[in-house]
């Protein structure tokens, strides 16, 4: 299994920055893909950015520019800068990882608990 934890979130204004990071352990084989997503109150879950172990990255339309994905796979962590916040960025963001586990080896899809964002006018 893998847990993913999520820290950095937290209150900030308009035009602001954050960077949230997020750590896998547990057991596993290898992750081939880390990322993260994000809910906003009544509304579905959407990716915001996503890395895969080769280093192919993409984002969503709404944080293009804006966000930036990294990730380091000797440590299992994957962080979002966040710059110029909207307010329309105000969600909880989950962590997401694909690992391979024994004894199957097959990928599965791993989350974080989540860490609140909020950004004010």
């Amino acid at each position: 299994q893998v847990q993913l934890v999520e820290s950095g979130g937290g209150l900030v204004q308009a035009g602001g920055s954050l960077r949230l990071s997020c750590a896998a352990s547990g057991s596993f084989s290898s992750v081939s893909a880390m990322g993260w997503y994000r809910q906003a109150p009544g509304k579905q879950r959407e990716l915001v950015a996503t890395s895969t172990r080769g280093g192919s990255i993409n984002y969503a339309d709404s944080v293009k520019g804006r966000f930036t994905i990294s990730r380091d796979n000797a440590l299992y962590t994957v962080s979002l800068q966040m710059n110029s916040l909207k307010p329309e960025d105000t969600a909880v963001y989950y962590c997401n990882a694909v690992a391979l586990v024994a004894p199957l080896y097959s990928p599965e899809n791993y989350w974080g608990r989540g860490t609140q964002v909020t950004v004010s006018v």
